[in-house]
């Protein structure tokens, strides 16, 4: 789904809510969408400070001179449209009031107060060896105005869809980075004044100190506004000292609760099928397993999301929350203060919850709590740092130990990676030699009706197409996932009836019940034309 489709999406459920609100206050609902463009406006009908004040506007008048129409927002306050309405009736004419959307609202006030600034030229992502492009940026950031330069350097990242914002300090100058696609890319050079105002304003927003020689965390919001629809930017914000002053690092999450479904993550029938299998039994362990920013959490959101119905009891233990769920409670966890997730836990399981999410199972305590409230009759989801399903299971066996009475509880296992996404001007090349034979080995023992159709005696590979438009020749990411469901055969081990207890045995098992490793589902997009090589080697 690219920006402009996600951006539709947004604006079509801040209508539906809107929809809803009107029926809640008794007000006509007027969906704005098609003609707001062209909307005619009354001037001088309401002073643009009260319209600002009271988020209404004067639409047009109606069939006659004495008939008046307005557009308010949720936010616009009911005594006002009491008073409004008795004052036109005293003298003699008529007020319609219909209740438009913040995304509506916005659009049209900017129609009648323009904004009075200089528009900047967005920023670029640089190709490797690219000067040109990161002095051109540089020069655009250093002379952005003070009072501006912090949201536009944040609202060009979410439109280049960056996950991070790395301020760096440098000797002579300090060095701004972004995150895109999962890939570090330098974007400018800016002067030491600029970051004193970056500092600034995370003191500011974030409740970081600017002037403390120790690691900080802080989290500020920022709502965006764009093709007509807006969406709120959750930013988590990390500061270190180092040599030539703070270092920080804001790390971007889109929300948009809408986005986190199943569906939209990618995943073949069979994927689907098993998640869908597992997360609908009442009690077991799910866990996720990945690097840091291989797509855990909304993973685990998107599963939250599915299972998020009214008659269930849903919480969450997580540090710190990074998205908000409507109809889920949700609590944070101060691991760097003193709290702990196995304490936490214990806690909400007295709460009577259908299904609970740990953040991250970091230690023996915590692996044991989830482990006995998942044969209690909770469903336990949860993310766990390891390469692999086999590797987070060996590990598991050596936090929980081996104990028949867990070997029921750990249902799923999955470990995930995000690889980049050819863009559609990618070009066919043969296959080496060496490149042949790499993929018949790593997709040795594969079942055929698991492959795609291709030729593997005149086999055709996919390459980058770089051009100056698209300087990497990739273009969003996708899903690589390695799903471990737990058979007999890999409850063995937890139970101790396998003496040889290690990641190979476990892949090997598990291998043999039909799990595909992240590398053959890599090579399985590779050989679809879906990514490269290269980069299945990247990120597995």
């Amino acid at each position: 789904m690219d920006e402009r489709e996600i951006q539709i999406k947004r604006r079509e459920n801040e209508e539906q809510a809107t929809k809803g609100r009107a029926r809640i206050l008794g007000l006509p609902y007027l969906d704005t969408r098609e003609f707001e463009k062209n909307l005619p406006l009354i001037k001088d009908l309401l002073t643009i400070e009260q319209m600002h004040k009271d988020f209404i506007l004067p639409l047009h008048k109606g069939g006659n001179e004495d008939h008046y129409q307005f557009l308010v927002t949720s936010q616009t306050p009911g005594s006002l449209i009491k008073k409004m309405r008795q004052e036109y009736m005293g003298m003699g004419e008529k007020a319609d009031f219909f209740l438009i959307s913040g995304s509506a609202y916005r659009f049209l006030m900017l129609r009648y107060d323009p904004p009075k600034e200089v528009h900047y030229d967005d920023i670029k992502i640089a190709g490797e060896g690219d000067s040109e492009t990161i002095a051109e940026v540089s020069r655009t950031l250093n002379s952005v105005s003070t009072d501006k330069v912090f949201d536009f350097l944040i609202d060009q990242a979410d439109k280049l869809g960056a996950s991070d914002i790395h301020i760096e300090n440098l000797k002579g100058e300090i060095r701004i980075r972004m995150r895109v696609d999962g890939m570090l890319h330098p974007v400018a050079d800016i002067n030491k004044d600029k970051y004193r105002i970056f500092m600034g304003e995370l003191s500011s927003r974030a409740n970081v100190s600017t002037a403390t020689n120790r690691p900080q965390s802080g989290h500020m919001q920022k709502e965006i506004t764009r093709e007509n629809a807006t969406h709120m930017l959750n930013i988590r914000v990390e500061t270190i000292p180092t040599m030539y002053g703070q270092d920080a690092v804001l790390r971007l999450f889109n929300f948009d609760e809408s986005l986190l479904k199943l569906d939209l993550l990618g995943l073949s029938d069979e994927e689907r099928r098993e998640i869908d299998e597992i997360i609908s039994h009442p009690r077991g362990l799910v866990l996720m397993v990945g690097p840091t920013g291989s797509g855990k959490s909304t993973t685990l959101y998107s599963m939250l999301n599915a299972l998020n119905t009214p008659d269930k009891k849903i919480i969450t233990l997580e540090d710190p929350i990074e998205y908000g769920i409507t109809g889920i409670s949700q609590i944070p966890i101060n691991t760097s203060g003193g709290g702990s997730f196995a304490d936490g836990l214990r806690s909400v399981l007295r709460l009577d919850p259908d299904v609970v999410m740990v953040g991250e199972i970091r230690d023996a305590d915590t692996a044991k709590t989830a482990i006995q409230a998942s044969i209690t009759g909770h469903l336990v989801l949860s993310t766990f740092h390891a390469n692999s399903t086999a590797a987070a299971f060996s590990r598991m066996i050596d936090l929980a130990g081996v104990n028949p009475i867990f070997a029921s509880s750990i249902r799923l296992v999955i470990a995930q990676r995000l690889a980049r996404k050819l863009s559609s001007s990618k070009k066919p090349r043969k296959a080496t030699d060496s490149e042949v034979k790499y993929i018949r080995k790593v997709l040795e023992g594969v079942p055929t009706d698991k492959l795609p159709d291709v030729d593997f005696d005149d086999l055709t590979l996919y390459d980058p197409v770089i051009t100056e438009d698209d300087p990497f020749g990739y273009s969003g990411r996708m899903v690589i996932m390695e799903q471990m469901i737990v058979s007999e055969e890999i409850q063995a081990f937890i139970r101790g009836d396998v003496a040889d207890i290690h990641t190979e045995a476990i892949e090997a098992a598990a291998k043999r019940n039909g799990m595909l490793t992240l590398e053959q589902k890599g090579i399985i997009a590779v050989l679809k034309g879906e990514t490269t090589l290269e980069e299945v080697s990247r990120v597995i």
